[in-house]
């Protein structure tokens, strides 16, 4: 079955922290805290496994707070969602809010097309990590970053936005979140609540699982976690998490095509 507690923690920064150690290729964690009226929740964010799996991170950042206006509207505290796009809910392969524009995105699933035809890796392998699309897209994004300092690439050229997935080593992955974690005026956990004490889990995409999995069963579309941030200026950053063995081609049970 779909996640049974799907929805999203908002609330206000209270504390992060990361694992105390990190044995890199392993299981590694950061840990964000938010205040909120019920209590402190709590978020545990997966940014590293072991090499059989694999994980990348993805940061969206040309966004406005009239883009989320939905979650927006809702108090500081927990909130079930449903899965549809309606209620605001996240889902990595249809928000339009997430989505890549022009030719990244053919190319991003060209290339993954071609390399997993041509490999032949077996199921379950984390054959859906970066690709050349996302290569691609990292450079022209470090150009951009040389060109117009902090200004967003959504301004250069709107037709050109593409936000590349980045193989994670953990911390990277992390050092990425932090900044707009400590500037920001309110944050977004997106996942499935705990069933006992204030916290959300499941911070990542939740579909796309290889069919043998444990996860497989628990698939399903517009129920994808990820951390929102939003800030005093208006802009609103959303960073997101995968596995490499999750593809992000999927059918409308959430299940890889």
């Amino acid at each position: 079955m779909p996640l049974a507690h799907y929805g999203v923690a908002i609330g206000t920064f209270h504390d992060f922290s990361r694992d105390p150690t990190h044995d890199f290729g392993h299981w590694y964690h950061g840990h964000l805290s938010l205040d909120t009226p019920e209590g402190v929740y709590q978020a545990a964010l997966d940014v590293d496994a072991p090499a059989s799996v694999g994980v990348s991170y993805r940061l969206v950042d040309d966004l406005r707070v009239a883009d989320i206006a939905t979650v927006r509207a809702l108090a500081n505290g927990f909130h079930p969602l449903a899965s549809v796009l309606s209620s605001g809910a996240l889902d990595y392969v249809r928000s339009p809010l997430l989505r890549n524009r022009l030719w990244f995105e053919w190319l991003s699933s060209l290339t993954g097309t071609v390399y997993r035809t041509v490999s032949k890796p077996p199921p379950g392998s984390p054959s859906y990590g970066p690709d050349l699309a996302d290569s691609l897209a990292e450079r022209l994004l470090q150009l951009r970053r040389k060109i117009e300092g902090d200004r967003w690439f959504g301004g250069l050229h709107p037709h050109l936005r593409f936000f590349p997935w980045v193989s994670s080593n953990g911390d990277n992955a992390l050092d990425v979140l932090v900044p707009y974690l400590q500037a920001s005026t309110r944050i977004y956990v997106f996942g499935q609540r705990f069933t006992t004490g204030l916290g959300v889990h499941d911070v990542h995409l939740n579909q796309g699982d290889p069919l043998g999995s444990q996860w497989y069963a628990t698939d399903g579309i517009w129920q994808d976690g990820a951390v929102m941030c939003e800030r005093a200026d208006g802009r609103v950053v959303v960073w997101q998490i995968k596995f490499n063995t999750q593809s992000l081609t999927t059918d409308d049970s959430g299940h890889p095509r």
